[in-house]
């Protein structure tokens, strides 16, 4: 399925050897370079205009403070928005007869205000929806047919609202299990296998002109990518309207391994959607937790172990930070083909969920900009891709 976004595009201190120190002067030196050059510091979304769009997530709080150094990286950098947590279920449809749609009619229109593709993100997932959602008035469970009905109200009345003004919806969630099988949630318990496909149904009742979206993480994991690939050519046969796959990509230092996501995007544009990068960050930190993944239900208990860099990341991290989204955009960069859009989950490194998961209140350091909204080594080496 071609993509809308193809006109879109067009439109729009101790123990640190001597090498190290070096090479971290040198990605610092590279960012003032890249200043110099273009006389100021580039934009992403002009630097990658021939190949897709870049974009990042905005929180609630930038949005509600009117967060100037935030929303001005978003405004200089960005030409694509997407929502953390202001179109969750808990935040809009917070009670079975209430809606609040407060925080997601600012996020929208801030996105129109400065002439942004719109991100709806997410319709249908098991994680924060309200308890109420799947249940009657005695707290006992909904039979099909009523939480079709409340799953279809939903999908109505939010995907109505901003219908012609939201570009693409992340339709559903996170629905398959690490091994590749459907996640056992209530959605299916309830409904059975086929409340995806109904999902995106009443999306593109709601808004015919709408992109659609399956977003998922760790799809780089063989048996994940596998049920990924068989949803995929499921909907398709079923004449299910979706645009493209999410690849959430919430990365470490080394896994996935760049093959790995080389492999997965021809995999998964394989079946005939393009590919979308929703939500990429690189977690520096060490593993707190032995399975990977991104299951914001997942919680490790904190250590100075697992917190080693409260004041500042050391140079040959910093180094190898650059490099890793250096590999990482050139996998994009060879595939945007069929890459619409790379979206940052976050703006700065203060505004990361990855300083509060699995750990709470570890300093994390996995974006382009600083926490005092600098362009970081990472940012020169990721521009340079694209030069």
């Amino acid at each position: 399925m071609v993509s809308a976004h193809d006109d879109r595009r067009r439109a729009t201190g101790a123990g640190r050897t001597l090498a190290a120190l070096l090479a971290g002067a040198t990605l610092l030196a590279s960012c003032a370079g890249l200043r110099t050059a273009f006389g100021g510091t580039p934009a992403l979304k002009d630097v990658f205009s021939d190949a897709f769009l870049v974009g990042a997530a905005i929180s609630e709080a930038q949005l509600i403070r009117d967060d100037r150094g935030a929303l001005k990286i978003v405004r200089q950098q960005y030409n694509s928005i997407s929502p953390e947590n202001v179109m969750k279920w808990e935040v809009m449809h917070p009670l079975p007869r209430t809606y609040d749609f407060r925080a997601a009619d600012r996020y929208v229109t801030f996105g129109e205000r400065h002439g942004m593709f719109i991100v709806g993100h997410t319709l249908v997932w098991h994680s924060q929806t309200p308890a109420w959602v799947f249940e009657d008035s005695a707290g006992k469970p909904l039979g099909r047919d009523s939480l079709l009905a409340r799953m279809r109200d939903h999908i109505f009345t939010v995907v109505g609202r901003y219908r012609g003004r939201v570009g693409g919806w992340d339709v559903v969630n996170e629905a398959l299990a690490d091994d590749g099988t459907l996640r056992d949630s209530p959605w299916r318990r309830i409904i059975g296998d086929d409340y995806i496909a109904l999902a995106f149904r009443y999306a593109h009742e709601a808004d015919p002109d709408a992109e659609l979206y399956y977003n998922d993480y760790s799809l780089e994991e063989p048996a994940k990518r596998a049920g990924a690939v068989r949803l995929l050519l499921s909907l398709h046969a079923q004449g299910v309207p979706i645009t493209a796959v999410g690849m959430q990509e919430h990365n470490k230092m080394e896994l996935p391994t760049s093959e790995q996501v080389d492999t997965t995007i021809t995999i998964l544009s394989g079946t005939g959607v393009h590919v979308a990068i929703t939500e990429l960050d690189v977690d520096v930190l060490p593993l707190a937790l032995s399975s990977g993944g991104a299951d914001v239900g997942m919680r490790a208990s904190g250590s100075p172990r697992l917190n080693p860099w409260t004041k500042r990341l050391p140079v040959p991290v910093e180094h190898a930070l650059a490099d890793r989204y250096g590999d990482l955009f050139r996998v994009y960069w060879r595939h945007r083909d069929v890459i619409d859009r790379v979206t940052f989950w976050g703006v700065r490194d203060s505004d990361s969920w990855l300083n509060n998961w699995p750990v709470a209140g570890r300093t994390n350091y996995p974006l382009l900009f600083d926490r005092h909204g600098q362009p970081k080594p990472a940012f020169a080496a990721v521009v340079r891709v694209a030069r």
